[in-house]
């Protein structure tokens, strides 16, 4: 969990209380965070393993096995919605038009609908792009990403970790790649209005062509400034 994250997201939170929801949870440290903060946060993931150490290392916030695109299924409203770490990128063109609607409706009036994605205007100009390679374990243990195949409309994410030169995984799985302008259309489309867009949770001005990520915030139904 990284503190910077963590401040940006609670800076479009209600100063006490507030209900969220955390699209893509993954192993629930920002919701277990949150709710020890006062906060009532329920954190969805598609994968059962994630959701289920999120369970048990925090008991006191609410987790749910699901996709994402089953939220309308949902019988509570939020102050906040947020989805980091490029989980919408795993989500169609097809599927958002339906999906952004559904997130709207389950947002109290003024709230907020926060995701993160990479710089997709800057990885469609590449035929492949290999991110920094992570070093675990004094070195022993290598972590690799890397986009491949890209195009504008699926890019193939492949991720592996290596322990000397034993894979412990490799996975591949299919993106699908939005360019800023597209996402604020779609947004603009199903009702949000725009509040900021930033190349990090710092606030850094986001540019098209860098090589960075793109932090989109939206409201339900004003464009006012946290």
């Amino acid at each position: 969990m990284r503190e910077d994250v963590y401040c940006f997201l609670k800076a479009h939170f209600r100063e006490s209380d507030g209900k969220i929801l955390d699209l893509g949870c993954g192993p629930g440290h920002y919701c277990g965070r949150f709710q020890s903060d006062g906060y009532d946060a329920l954190g969805i993931d598609l994968d059962e393993e994630m959701i289920s150490a999120a369970r048990k290392k925090y008991p006191k916030a609410r987790f749910s096995c699901m996709n994402m695109i089953g939220i309308d299924t949902l019988k509570e409203k939020f102050h906040t919605i947020y989805s980091i770490g490029n989980v919408l990128a795993h989500v169609s063109l097809y599927e958002l038009h339906s999906l952004l609607p559904e997130i709207r409706k389950l947002l109290y009036p003024h709230g907020y609908w926060i995701f993160q994605v990479v710089n997709w205007n800057s990885i469609l100009t590449r035929q492949q792009y290999i991110f920094p390679v992570k070093s675990l374990a004094g070195g022993k243990i290598t972590f690799h990403r890397e986009y491949a195949n890209i195009s504008e409309k699926h890019v193939l994410f492949r991720s592996f970790m290596k322990s000397g030169d034993a894979f412990v995984f490799d996975e591949q799985t299919t993106l699908y790649p939005l360019r800023s302008g597209e996402y604020l259309k779609l947004h603009q489309k199903a009702g949000f209005q725009p509040v900021g867009m930033y190349a990090d949770f710092k606030k850094s001005r986001y540019k098209k062509e860098a090589d960075s990520g793109a932090v989109f915030v939206f409201s339900r139904d004003h464009s006012g400034v946290p």
